[in-house]
């Protein structure tokens, strides 16, 4: 594509085309789904793909024949699985004649969680790089006449780069749980309101009066016959909203088991012996990620038995600092989730855009500001145990 200072600039037709070693050696210790065995297993089991309207295009950067860095980079036909939400941007350029698909997106499909968007190899200089694949990707888009450069859930460093680099910043805000140097789950409850404490109880006692167990399954520990219901559980939840889409197959939480189950954490909910619900999470490093979850029964209370207090539980006996268990928010807020921001980066090619965009972020930033201190002086956690 193209060389500068020494550096040359790649795209290349899919994460899987690339070593599995070599791409994680730029991942190390970043989140767990910019890591290979994820990313390309999507691309194996199709769940992404132009017809999706997600073509993989990684973008790589070489020195003297080395990768020193990559993003992973998709071609956006819509703006589907992103959780960054652009529609009525699409809709303002649409009305001024503007062609806003495709465009390009930087970030991991169909997961709202934040982690470097753009990988480094140690020992590079990050800041440099960055910088680099950040102006090749503008390049990308203005010779393909593309409407703009989207980097999803990316980290402060990416965000001080790139800003002086023409990219505008969004601010969102997630729901996260942070372990308090817990010493079991009744700790844990200490820190809720009274009211907050008491529904807890009530309803991780309702979920054991049904006769269901619940039980996190870890790695080698997952059995091999749990991933096909899991899959069921996935497919549970999306068939059962208007608003549901089926991004992920059957094939891909067969790769999972194959590929990925050393990263996975099952919280399975059993009754005679049967699953009737659970989560697929995933773990590394000191934080848990909550990703999919499902009712293959109807069992009052269920979802916030295996999505979030069966998982704290598992957080706080191993050791665990955080639990990230993605979008959405007022389930979680009211049982301890505080809010936190989040951040992206935008590109817009076309300059009314661009400004009208600009505008809009300026707003938007100062109210998230705004929202996230509200939410954090009304947290369900008290101040000290003793409040």
């Amino acid at each position: 594509m193209g060389e500068e200072a020494g550096f040359e600039v790649e795209l290349l037709d899919g994460v899987g085309a690339i070593p599995a070693d070599d791409w994680n050696a730029l991942v190390g210790q970043e989140s767990p789904f910019l890591e290979w065995e994820w990313l390309a297993s999507l691309e194996e089991a199709g769940c992404v793909g132009t017809r999706h309207g997600w073509q993989p295009r990684p973008l790589v950067l070489r020195h003297a024949g080395r990768l020193v860095a990559a993003c992973p980079l998709y071609v956006k036909g819509n703006s589907e699985g992103e959780f960054v939400f652009d529609w009525g941007w699409a809709d303002a350029a649409q009305r001024a004649g503007i062609d806003y698909y495709p465009k390009l997106l930087v970030g991991v499909p169909f997961t709202p969680v934040t982690g470097a968007r753009f990988l480094t190899a140690p020992g590079t200089d990050r800041a440099t790089c960055v910088a680099l694949l950040g102006d090749a990707l503008r390049r990308v888009c203005d010779e393909n006449q593309l409407s703009g450069v989207h980097v999803n859930f990316c980290r402060d460093d990416e965000v001080a780069v790139l800003r002086e680099r023409g990219y505008q910043v969004r601010v969102g805000l997630q729901y996260h749980w942070h372990n308090q140097a817990y010493s079991g789950f009744d700790d844990y409850l200490g820190r809720l309101r009274s009211k907050r404490r008491n529904q807890v109880r009530r309803e991780r006692r309702g979920v054991a009066d049904e006769g269901v167990e619940v039980r996190a399954l870890r790695g080698d520990a997952i059995p091999d016959d749990c991933f096909e219901p899991m899959y069921r559980c996935y497919r549970a939840t999306v068939d059962s909203h208007y608003y549901g889409r089926q991004y992920l197959n059957r094939r891909f939480f067969e790769l999972l088991g194959e590929r990925f189950r050393d990263r996975l954490c099952f919280v399975v909910a059993r009754r005679d012996g049967a699953i009737v619900g659970g989560t697929t999470n995933v773990v590394k490093g000191d934080a848990f990620y909550g990703r999919y979850w499902g009712g293959l029964e109807f069992v009052r209370h269920l979802h916030f038995e295996v999505c979030y207090y069966a998982a704290i539980e598992h957080c706080i006996e191993h050791g665990l600092a955080r639990f990230e268990p993605g979008a959405g928010g007022d389930y979680k807020f009211l049982r301890g989730f505080d809010a936190r921001p989040t951040y992206s980066l935008h590109y817009l090619a076309d300059p009314r855009l661009r400004a009208a965009v600009g505008r809009f972020l300026e707003a938007e930033r100062a109210e998230a500001g705004e929202v996230i201190e509200h939410l954090n002086r009304r947290s369900a956690l008290k101040e000290t145990p003793g409040d």
